[in-house]
C-alpha cells in the first residue's frame, strides 16, 4: 500500500528560508575566530623527488617563538603570538589581528627522516624541508639494449 503525503507549501518555504539565514550568518556575521576552517599558520607543502617542503606563514613572529616536531609522519608546528600593549586611548573601528597559542598539525605524505630535517625563518615564512626516507625515494633503473 503506497502512503500519501499531504503538500504543505508554507512548510518548504520555511525551510528555505531557514537556510538562507543559515547562509547568510555564516557568511556575514560569524568573526573568524569561531570555527570557520581558518587554519594558523597558513602553509603550502610540497614534495620534491628527496624531499618533503613545507612553508608556513608566520607574520610578527621570531623563530625563538616557534617549536616544529615530526611524530609519526605528522609534522606539528606550535607557537605563540603576543598580543600589542593593550591602550585604553585607542578606539578600535576593525581589530582582526589574532592572538594566543596556536597549533598546527600536518599529515606528512610520505616517510621522512625527521632527524636531518632543516628549519629556516626569515622575513615571517617558515620553511622546513624533511628529506624522504631512502626506501620512499625513486629509484633511476638503466635500461640495458641487446
Amino acid at each position: 500500500m503506497t502512503n500519501l503525503i499531504r503538500w504543505e507549501p508554507m512548510r518548504e518555504m520555511v525551510t528555505l528560508r531557514e537556510a538562507m539565514d543559515r547562509l547568510f550568518d555564516d557568511a556575514f556575521t560569524r568573526p573568524l575566530g569561531t570555527d570557520t576552517g581558518w587554519k594558523l599558520p597558513a602553509i603550502d607543502m610540497y614534495q620534491t623527488d628527496d624531499d618533503v617542503v613545507v612553508k608556513a606563514i608566520l607574520p610578527g613572529m621570531k623563530a625563538k617563538d616557534v617549536q616544529i616536531s615530526v611524530t609519526d609522519n605528522v609534522l606539528t608546528i606550535k607557537g605563540e603570538i603576543k598580543q600589542d600593549e593593550e591602550s585604553r586611548e585607542r578606539a578600535y573601528h576593525i581589530r582582526e589581528h589574532r592572538y594566543g597559542a596556536f597549533e598546527r598539525r600536518i599529515m606528512l605524505p610520505t616517510d621522512v627522516v625527521a632527524d636531518k630535517a632543516k628549519a629556516e625563518f626569515e622575513d615571517g615564512i617558515l620553511n622546513i624541508t624533511l628529506p624522504k626516507a631512502e626506501e620512499v625515494r625513486p629509484k633511476a633503473i638503466t635500461v640495458k639494449a641487446k
